[in-house]
């Protein structure tokens, strides 16, 4: 991992993703927060039934409201299914934005319990922030995945909550004319200051462990880092290419590679596996891990679970990504 220039200290990690869920690409709200949550949902709008209650991988679910209108927001809210069959049928235009999911990296470093609370007070800042409510799901590695691969995935409804139930567009959702009007930061402002509160709270947690790593949420050209950005892998990608499907976008990327490491042809890059590439990524990883332990990060990791659940064959394989 890179060094903070000047201080001698790891940069842990940093992956801060802001996505929108909308009609026009035929995403759901409730099918979303099924897959997210692991629990079986009922889409009122479609009459379909979303069943994801197999899953193993859900550390922690939770839902969060702004605290200063916990006391007068409806009970229902807490009731996942009726709070996304809401947020859908808030909706009436064929084009609606009927979520906004902001996913998280969640520093391995950490012990399970304080990786929880990290998500649990993002999610509390987001709701506070914005005035929705947020549907936190915190998800562990899976077996055959990348075992740094502690992430959570935070949904937000696009609408405040006040009294009365799902109200008014939120601020965060509003077009950038509107928002100059007002005297807000527009869009691309927004989520930079969110991504910046992000590595805020993430920072505190690392210190508060005890560990000497911290996130960094500008770009590597600002932290001075000399090197190209690692490419993100699509979901789509890890699962054609471990069905041995070849796809042009891996063969593009080992072509790049190849020639990085001034191979003759691409052929030797072309060798290495999917599952290579992310076997020698765990391995780097953990001989990482071990080199930077300390007596406080013993402890925390201590206090991981001595098992997982293996159960795997019925789920969608979480590959290198943070997306599951």
């Amino acid at each position: 991992m890179p060094l903070e220039r000047g201080t001698g200290r790891a940069m842990a990690l940093m992956y801060f993703q802001v996505t929108s869920l909308g009609r026009a690409q035929g995403r759901s709200a409730v099918s979303s927060a099924a897959y997210r949550s692991g629990e079986r949902l009922r889409d009122q709008t479609r009459g379909r039934v979303y069943d994801h209650s197999r899953r193993r991988d859900i550390a922690h679910r939770e839902i969060f409201v702004p605290r200063e209108r916990a006391l007068v927001v409806p009970d229902w809210v807490q009731d996942r299914n009726r709070l996304w069959n809401a947020a859908e049928m808030a909706e009436t235009r064929s084009n609606a934005r009927v979520a906004r999911e902001y996913v998280v990296a969640l520093p391995p470093e950490l012990s399970a319990a304080a990786r929880v609370d990290l998500a649990r007070r993002y999610a509390q800042f987001l709701a506070d922030r914005h005035g929705t409510v947020v549907d936190l799901a915190a998800h562990q590695p899976r077996a055959a995945g990348d075992p740094r691969n502690y992430h959570a995935h935070l949904l937000a409804t696009t609408r405040e909550i006040t009294g009365a139930g799902l109200g008014a567009k939120a601020a965060v959702e509003l077009n950038d004319t509107t928002r100059r009007a007002r005297g807000l930061p527009v869009a691309h402002e927004e989520i930079r200051a969110l991504r910046g509160h992000w590595s805020e709270h993430a920072n505190q947690a690392l210190h508060a462990a005890g560990l000497e790593l911290r996130l960094d949420p500008r770009t590597l050209r600002a932290q001075g880092i000399d090197r190209e950005p690692r490419p993100s892998i699509p979901m789509a990608v890890i699962q054609m290419e471990r069905r041995g499907i070849a796809t042009e976008f891996m063969q593009r990327l080992r072509e790049r590679e190849a020639r990085a490491l001034e191979a003759p042809s691409p052929v030797a890059a072309r060798a290495l596996s999917l599952d290579e590439r992310q076997a020698r990524a765990r391995e780097r990883w953990l001989a990482y891990r071990q080199a930077l332990r300390s007596p406080a990060a013993d402890r925390a990791l201590e206090a991981e679970p001595a098992a997982r659940n293996k159960s795997r064959a019925r789920e969608r394989s979480a590959g290198l990504g943070y997306g599951d």
